[in-house]
């Protein structure tokens, strides 16, 4: 009798531990890829004099934008984006913003391609600023996506369109997942600056940073999380890998990472770099931290990209 109530009480005491964890599990998943105001993101569209981007910006936001839409490759939702003509160029720029920011945080961006002469696209991605999305799928979903707005940009542009892909952060990751997939001749070159390995390395690592968890209950909390995505998004944490889309990229493709990047870590662009099967450069920003290379070193900045884009795009 005695032994029999032992086993219902430690069965009774483990119910509770997975219950518990399921639940931290759901937090998480909400707090991770559900949209929200998230108080470790700044998504501000305030332009500031003491920005050292401040002109750049200023030109974005004064500056005339057509909107252009287009349902998502999935799902059906109605996505929205702003377009800055360059005269009659065929040459666009498709700028891809970072976690539950906009396309209105890409304006610094936006003025330095539209000087190279490209006309620039900036898609809000799905569930972030004005389209539509219930979850954020870390550039796993996304991909398909923008390959779907590089097809737009020739329909509307023509066939003798030039592409550039470009993304900061998560849209950088999206840039490297949009890589592996079978694109149009059009796009010509990527750019990705401090984009992660995989989404599961990368919410770890945030778990760890922003949380101060440890190892256990890391493990399995992070595991319960990507099955909990994988019901409600359609995949695995650790399906949604840069590292393995890169693998079959045969694209020329920059690497921009900040020497003390800490929110994505600057050791992960090593593994993105290497994976890369293309032409391919890498430059670790001196002093740069997590997206700010671009501000750290604005004129630097601008002469890679542009020397690295004249080799591929004329």
């Amino acid at each position: 009798m005695k032994r029999k109530k032992l086993w219902i009480s430690l069965v009774a005491i483990i119910a509770v531990v997975c219950a518990i964890f399921v639940g931290a599990g759901f937090y998480f998943f909400n707090v991770a890829c559900v949209p929200s105001k998230k108080s470790f993101i700044s998504n501000s569209n305030v332009v500031k004099k003491s920005d050292p981007l401040y002109k750049e910006k200023k030109w974005y936001f004064d500056h005339y934008k057509q909107r252009w839409y287009m349902t998502s490759a999935s799902d059906n939702y109605k996505l929205d984006a702003n377009y800055i003509p360059a005269g009659k160029s065929k040459k666009t720029a498709i700028l891809l913003h970072g976690y539950m920011n906009n396309k209105n945080t890409m304006s610094a961006y936006a003025n330095l391609f539209h000087k190279l002469g490209y006309n620039v696209l900036m898609p809000d991605a799905r569930a972030h600023g004005q389209s539509q999305g219930k979850y954020i799928g870390y550039g796993w979903i996304e991909k398909a996506d923008v390959k779907k707005w590089a097809n737009k940009v020739v329909k509307r542009n023509g066939q003798n369109s030039k592409i550039v892909i470009f993304g900061v952060s998560m849209g950088g990751a999206t840039t490297m997942m949009t890589s592996g997939e079978k694109l149009p001749k059009q796009v010509k070159a990527l750019v990705e600056d401090c984009g992660y390995t995989d989404v599961k390395s990368e919410i770890e690592h945030e778990a760890q940073s922003l949380y101060n968890m440890p190892k256990f209950p890391r493990f399995p909390l992070v595991e319960i999380l990507s099955a909990i995505n994988r019901v409600k998004v359609g995949y695995f944490l650790a399906d949604g890998s840069s590292v393995n889309q890169l693998k079959k990229n045969k694209h020329p493709m920059l690497f921009i990472h900040g020497a003390k990047d800490t929110f994505v870590p600057t050791k992960m662009v090593y593994a993105n770099y290497k994976a890369s099967q293309g032409p391919k450069e890498l430059w670790i920003v001196p002093g740069a931290k997590h997206a700010k290379s671009y501000a750290t070193h604005p004129k630097a900045y601008e002469k890679h990209i542009e020397h690295f884009l004249s080799k591929y795009v004329n």
